[in-house]
């Protein structure tokens, strides 16, 4: 049973660009959808996290408003970051479902239960993926790996429940 979902940001949260404003100011766009699933997966009492190799204050703050509590921005070694977090929460590898785009994300892919990555992802990253997702990042990848989480885990009933 898949207990914690990892998400990459840029290429998966979001599209993979950055903006600058004028003034120097960093602009992401999240997709409202994969917010939604992930509000959701974290009420029906699973975990989410956020491991990421930037640094953002918009991030942290999309973080805030979803509830995922285990964020770790500046990471290097994703694995090694998901790797302490499983200790501390007392799950296997194999509970955890991750999704990523780029090299970065390679190694963590491997190791966790679930691998997903968006239409969009690097090919190196979709040839080692579980499910490579119809959706590109920041255009619902996280909302479909979610709910095709969901409908594997039996727990759509429950997902469904909350609205209808």
């Amino acid at each position: 049973m898949i207990d914690l979902i990892v998400l990459d940001v840029d290429g998966c949260l979001t599209d993979g660009r950055i903006v600058y404003g004028n003034d120097g100011e960093e602009i992401k766009a999240f997709d409202v959808k994969d917010g939604f699933a992930i509000v959701n997966w974290v009420a029906m009492g699973h975990h989410a996290a956020i491991i990421t190799g930037r640094r953002s204050k918009i991030v942290e703050r999309r973080a805030k408003e979803l509830g995922i509590t285990h964020f770790y921005q500046g990471v290097k070694d994703k694995l090694a970051m998901l790797e302490e977090l499983c200790l501390d929460l007392h799950i296997g590898l194999d509970q955890v479902a991750a999704i990523g785009d780029d090299l970065n994300d390679f190694r963590m892919l491997q190791a966790c239960g679930r691998s997903f990555t968006p239409a969009d992802a690097m090919h190196h990253v979709t040839a080692i993926a579980d499910v490579v997702l119809s959706k590109k990042g920041g255009r619902g990848a996280v909302r479909e790996m979610i709910e095709l989480l969901i409908r594997e885990e039996g727990l759509e009933e429950e997902y469904l429940s909350r609205w209808i």
